[in-house]
């Protein structure tokens, strides 16, 4: 009984942790309305800077390709570095809500989503270009004193780090019920327009909580970096605990959010000696899936994650229209004839490059057919593709299964777990299943795939070369990377591209983009919208399983990282980037994909290759923020009898003649700053809201479903 009481304090370290990033995630929703899934990066970073003023008293900036260290002392302390971590954070989270989040407030709400993950992944991988990947340890803050619970011998830290985090949840709650500025947050977050026109200014009362919340998870990064070592991954994905831990308090209640976390890190601490006792427990993950049960129960209880802001929260910008493509086939033979000669006319690394570009716009598709279609945006395509790509490692390695029978079977585990999936979060959609999706692709990455069984271990699986009546396609060989691997990758790329550019003129493809714009006017239809969002999760995951499997025969060994969350956050931002509402957006994607054709050229000619992540991060977010359809996208133009009239009355389209016109093409950036003109166009007008209308084009409110 002992060894379970000091296990249960123990764990009141790691609860204390996801406390304070639950509780930066409260402030952020509850002023912004924003799901910041890149809080655990902002830690991360505010971290590293800790501990390179302690070690060598540099500060280190945020940015790569220009000299970011500045030499502070020769002598830090602990306040100084403290103080400068803190305020680091403060700025960082205040220049990124004022640049990004602060003019995606009427963006769709899954934009918010994207534009988090494109800054986890440039921060991250600036971490690594400034700090190394190497895991640190750093000195104890807090006294480390040896203390006696009911029998049980427990260091003083962790007591000490859950009573800062209780006192921490008082003094917000405090803050919010009896001072100025907290009920002006509360009157944001129930009427963000009412609160502007009573004299306050939402923008800075947002931010001043965003500050406040960095700094929050910039303190708690630092007092727990002694107790857990420190690494751009892993510090990053601390978010999701504490978001299981938000959610638990219904991103509104502090108390409740301290409360969730601190039993979720005394319970995943407490199943270490329980592993011990009871031998069916003993297997890898299960610490992880603490946070992904908690997550569901939360949904099978309210039927949602996130609980919706209020009818005066601003209105959402139109989803980008599903344009059908007039000729697939024709476009399919254009294709296929360029990919050819490509392949044929480039070698060494830019054929590789290319080769894995192909493989990459597999999994892209994927996208197409789930965010595009459907309007369902999910964080674990990858996790997906890499069911397909351990079992056809197992299936044609160890089990000897030829090609392409392996391939298929593979393909069709993964459409399973992609069923499984839909039916699990068949009543979630938008931003909500994102974060479901999140959190189980943590789950599976470290109890399925971190299990040595499954993946073998640091040597990885080997997958053998796909040989079909004696003909090796493989990419290894004399003249690697081969022809016939990339011609393989060709021949499936276009079949998939064809089949998801017929599907949108289908009739299960014209159901997908009816429930995409309005759930409960397709059910009035007749269309059955469970099923649909299911279908819609199954020939999804089952495209991603072939990209999966693609990307197995290219690598030749299959690792953890293959297809890991971080690897699954990259695809979503160069899938946002080329668009996923056509299958040209899930080419030009597969183009920017890690170590594909565009970043091979940038690197052979410029030396960027080690920038690549960090340029397809920013790419994302600034393309949230300008051009949310992505670079294929083409909006639907305005025919000359739809313009608006000569005095300036509203046109059909929503938008208005005159001064209103030009002033509705301003910068959407410009708000961030306090400015916005009086004669600007009512929030939310789309294209066009006549009989002509196009499917898939509505309003979403803030929790992401349809209005």
């Amino acid at each position: 009984m002992d060894t379970y009481v000091a296990a249960l304090l123990l764990g009141l370290g790691p609860g204390a942790v996801y406390a304070a990033l639950g509780l930066g995630l409260v402030l952020t929703y509850r002023a912004s309305g924003v799901i910041n899934i890149a809080h655990g990066a902002f830690a991360m970073y505010a971290t590293y800077q800790y501990a390179e003023l302690r070690e060598v008293g540099d500060l280190v900036l945020p940015v790569v390709g220009l000299p970011p260290r500045i030499h502070l002392t020769d002598t830090p302390s602990f306040a100084l570095a403290l103080t400068v971590s803190l305020v680091m954070a403060a700025l960082l989270s205040l220049v990124t809500y004022l640049l990004v989040f602060r003019p995606l407030r009427r963006a769709q709400p899954m934009m918010t989503v994207v534009a988090a993950v494109g800054l986890t992944i440039a921060l991250q991988q600036v971490a690594v270009i400034q700090f190394g990947t190497g895991n640190r340890f750093l000195t104890p803050v807090l006294p480390q004193h040896a203390l006696h619970v009911a029998g049980a011998t427990v260091s003083s830290d962790r007591l000490l780090l859950a009573a800062i985090v209780v006192v921490a949840a008082v003094g917000l709650w405090a803050v919010s019920r009896w001072t100025m500025f907290g009920l002006a947050t509360r009157a944001v977050a129930d009427d963000e327009e009412t609160t502007a026109l009573l004299g306050r200014r939402p923008a800075w009362i947002a931010a001043v909580n965003w500050m406040l919340a960095a700094v929050l998870a910039a303190l708690a990064g630092i007092l727990v970096a002694p107790i857990s070592s420190l690494n751009p991954t892993g510090y990053s994905l601390l978010v999701v605990p504490a978001l299981a831990a938000a959610l638990i308090g219904g991103l509104s209640s502090f108390g409740l959010t301290v409360a969730g976390a601190l039993a979720i890190g005394m319970a995943q601490a407490v199943l270490l000696p329980l592993q011990q006792d009871v031998s069916w427990l003993n297997q890898q993950g299960m610490r992880e899936l603490i946070p992904m049960i908690g997550v569901l129960v939360v949904a099978g209880r309210r039927g949602t994650l996130i609980p919706g802001r209020s009818a005066g929260a601003v209105a959402t910008a139109p989803l980008p229209v599903v344009t059908p493509s007039r000729r697939p086939l024709a476009g399919l033979l254009v294709g296929v004839v360029v990919g050819v000669i490509a392949l044929f006319v480039l070698a060494g690394n830019y054929r590789l490059g290319l080769e894995r570009s192909l493989a990459a716009a597999v999994v892209c598709l994927s996208f197409v057919v789930l965010t595009g279609y459907v309007g369902q945006l999910s964080l674990a395509q990858m996790t997906l593709a890499g069911v397909a790509g351990f079992l056809l490692a197992r299936l044609q390695g160890e089990l000897g299964v030829p090609f392409p029978i392996a391939p298929i079977l593979a393909t069709i585990a993964a459409a399973a777990a992609g069923l499984f999936l839909g039916v699990v979060s068949r009543r979630l959609r938008g931003v909500d299943l994102a974060l479901i999706t999140l959190v189980a692709g943590v789950a599976i990455q470290q109890a399925v795939f971190g299990n040595p069984l499954v993946t073998g271990g640091l040597k990885g699986s080997s997958v053998p070369s796909p040989t079909v009546f004696g003909l090796d396609l493989g990419i290894s060989g004399d003249g690697f990377p081969r022809t016939r691997y990339g011609l393989l990758t060709l021949a499936v790329l276009a079949a998939c591209g064809y089949g998801v550019a017929r599907l949108r003129t289908a009739p299960l493809g014209r159901e997908m983009l009816a429930v995409r714009a309005n759930e409960r006017a397709a059910a009035a239809a007749g269309i059955d919208v469970r099923r649909t969002k299911i279908l819609a999760f199954t020939l999804s995951a089952a495209i991603a399983g072939l990209g999966g499997c693609l990307i197995g025969y290219s690598q030749g060994r299959l690792s953890l990282d293959s297809f890991g969350v971080t690897a699954s956050l990259l695809f979503l931002a160069i899938a946002a980037v080329g668009g996923v509402t056509s299958v040209g957006g899930a080419v030009v994607a597969g183009l920017l994909a890690p170590n594909g054709l565009v970043f091979t050229a940038l690197d052979r000619m410029f030396g960027l290759g080690e920038y690549q992540q960090v340029l397809c991060g920013l790419a994302v977010v600034a393309l949230a923020v300008l051009r949310p359809a992505g670079l294929v996208h083409r909006p639907a133009r305005t025919s000359r009898r739809d313009a608006a009239p000569p005095d300036g009355s509203p046109d059909p389209s929503g938008r208005s003649g005159g001064v209103d016109a030009r002033l509705a093409a301003l910068p959407g950036w410009l708000p961030a700053f306090g400015w916005l003109p009086t004669s600007r166009r009512p929030a939310g007008s789309g294209r066009s809201t006549g009989s002509g209308r196009p499917v898939g084009a509505h309003r979403a409110d803030r929790s992401g479903g349809a209005a």
